[in-house]
């Protein structure tokens, strides 16, 4: 847990990465005292940062797998799948959860019970289906590790990228779920998650940057209106359903471009 007392700003800054990690992964990090009020709004600035972690371990298994002359696509699985690991199918199961959600309920309330629900449907199952599909068959396009890497670093960093913009500009849909309980990141921690994004994608990708991050920008503001339209507002639900699918419109334009 985290101090409440004040800090510097660089302590303040490492204790909130350490909680960005501690939420986004399974990673066993020890925080220490209770938590500030505002620290799961603040982390969230860091979130691209981790994005680009848990996608650099997907390349580094990727790259392993090409070592040991695996194909293409199931290279890109292991990839996949090692991510999924890192990250605890956080955001696949948010994904599937909207999905269920958005697909099987009649109002806004039963939306949100669905959600709610640990149960998966036929919506959730087929969302983490085709998400992986689509993630995979992008990522056996683009082929080589020297590109399926940066690929990774950018679509982890920038699909996260937009969780700080959607907590800030949308209204949580329940009052009682993980969206309300940690609340509205300043601009500031805004600014910081947009420009981690930009950053690891201009530093991985270089010209074909503004190509990754007008996709990623597209797709979350999609995700975002259909949760306005549906729900009226966000979930910690449509955060995962958000980052899955920006990081499959990342991977998806660099293959059209690369590949």
């Amino acid at each position: 847990m985290l101090e409440d007392s004040p800090a510097p700003p660089r302590s303040r800054w490492t204790a909130d990465l350490a909680l960005a990690v501690v939420f986004l992964t399974r990673l066993p990090l020890r925080l220490s005292g209770p938590l500030a009020e505002d620290a799961h709004a603040r982390a969230m600035g860091w979130f691209p940062l981790v994005g680009a972690g848990v996608g650099l371990f997907g390349g580094a298994v990727h790259g392993l797998a090409a070592l040991a002359h695996l194909p293409p696509l199931p290279a890109a699985l292991l990839a996949l799948g090692a991510m999924v690991w890192l990250t605890g199918a956080l955001h696949e199961d948010g994904a599937a959860d909207v999905a269920d959600g958005f697909g099987g309920g009649r109002d806004k309330a039963r939306k949100l019970e669905i959600m709610r629900d640990s149960r998966v449907g036929s919506y959730g199952v087929l969302a983490i289906v085709f998400s992986v599909a689509v993630r995979a068959s992008a990522l056996a396009a683009l082929a080589e590790p020297r590109i399926v890497i940066p690929a990774l670093l950018a679509s982890g960093a920038l699909s996260r990228g937009g969780m700080a913009v959607i907590a800030r500009f949308m209204e949580p849909a329940r009052a009682d779920g993980l969206a309300a309980r940690q609340g509205s990141p300043s601009p500031g921690t805004v600014a910081l998650s947009l420009a981690l994004a930009l950053a690891v994608a201009v530093a991985a990708l270089h010209g074909l940057a503004a190509a990754a991050v007008l996709s990623a920008a597209l797709a979350v503001l999609a995700v975002a209106w259909q949760a306005r339209r549906q729900i009226g507002g966000h979930t910690g639900d449509v955060f995962g359903a958000a980052q899955q699918v920006a990081e499959a419109a990342v991977l998806l334009t660099l293959a059209a471009t690369v590949a």
